[in-house]
């Protein structure tokens, strides 16, 4: 099952990248660019990894700390490190969006 979500996830994309124009009329007629739906897949797929990466870093964490009371002050600082570093990937893909917005 994960390998037909991946092939799945993998044609949708490249459907997307070499779709020059979906034929969706927009309200003043004009076709939406390939780019608007881009965009839309683009942060969405990039909010869903980071969350699935955060809560893989504080599953790990937890258990660490779960198994190690005494050292959760070193596991605390590195996960929180990981968890904005994660989360900046995710502000990055929405800076991405705006600027593909800004083309259409």
């Amino acid at each position: 099952m994960k390998k037909f979500t991946i092939f799945a996830f993998s044609m949708l994309a490249v459907l997307f990248l070499f779709t020059p124009e979906v034929y969706a009329a927009s309200s003043d007629g004009e076709a939406i660019s390939g780019l608007a739906l881009g965009a839309g897949l683009g942060i969405g797929l990039a909010a869903a990894g980071g969350a699935i990466g955060q809560g893989k870093t504080m599953d790990a964490a937890l258990n660490a700390i779960g198994r190690n009371p005494g050292a959760a002050g070193q596991i605390q600082t590195p996960m929180i490190i990981g968890l904005a570093l994660i989360e900046s990937l995710v502000i990055y893909a929405l800076a991405i969006t705006f600027l593909l917005q800004s083309k259409i």
